[in-house]
């Protein structure tokens, strides 16, 4: 097995590499890391000791971050779903748009789950106040952003929807996506509904009880 992916089912992140393998049925190892998992953990930290992941093991070659993970594998491993276009413009866009996804509603959540992680009431309530301000503005602009859209870029599936996928999936766990927002209601909902992102989310059902802000109910 020339891939490995060390990560969790759980990780956002994780989540966002994973669609892009499952999109183009590419095969690999996955090594979960958590504390039933000391070896692999200490491969990670072997090769990469910033403590993020995923990490993608090509052969040897150490690959790091979601967004470089998934250029590489369509470098390195193309599949039949290019999930970055090859016209210059339009990959700009959906570079964009993974950075915004990334940036602007991941972001904030894991602000607010880092403050809930601190075990400080005040530094939770803090955090949560402005992950929800900031959401806010994501949404209101993707309301506009994805208009007519089926997917984030328009009409395939790209490396910008991989990442929209889980982020999306928790923002709304953070903050809930209100009728004010029925186009990006919509487009979360396709994206449930998506194979490589259902099967994500599947396989990360068991470690919900992780979630610090209380996972709801529901998806």
């Amino acid at each position: 097995m020339s891939l490995l992916l060390y990560g969790h089912p759980f990780s956002s992140y994780t989540q966002k590499v994973l669609i892009a393998l499952y999109e183009n049925a590419t095969a690999f190892e996955f090594r979960m890391l958590g504390p039933d998992a000391p070896l692999n953990a200490a491969e990670w930290l072997q090769r990469w000791p910033l403590r993020r992941f995923p990490l993608l093991l090509d052969d040897g070659r150490s690959v790091v971050e979601s967004s470089i993970i998934i250029e590489y594998l369509q470098q390195r491993h193309r599949g039949p779903v290019p999930l970055l276009p090859d016209d210059a413009g339009a990959a700009l866009e959906v570079r964009f748009l993974d950075r915004f996804f990334d940036l602007h509603v991941m972001s904030p959540v894991q602000h607010a789950v880092g403050g809930a992680l601190s075990g400080d009431a005040g530094k939770a309530g803090d955090a949560l106040a402005s992950a929800v301000e900031r959401l806010e503005l994501a949404y209101g602009w993707l309301e506009d952003a994805l208009a007519g859209r089926p997917w984030a870029a328009g009409a395939d599936f790209t490396l910008a929807d991989c990442a929209a996928a889980p982020a999306l999936f928790y923002a709304d766990w953070t903050h809930r996506i209100d009728a004010r927002y029925p186009v990006l209601r919509d487009y979360r909902a396709r994206l449930l509904a998506r194979p490589s992102f259902a099967r994500a989310v599947a396989a990360a059902r068991p470690y919900r009880a992780l979630f610090p802000l209380g996972a709801p109910d529901r998806d």
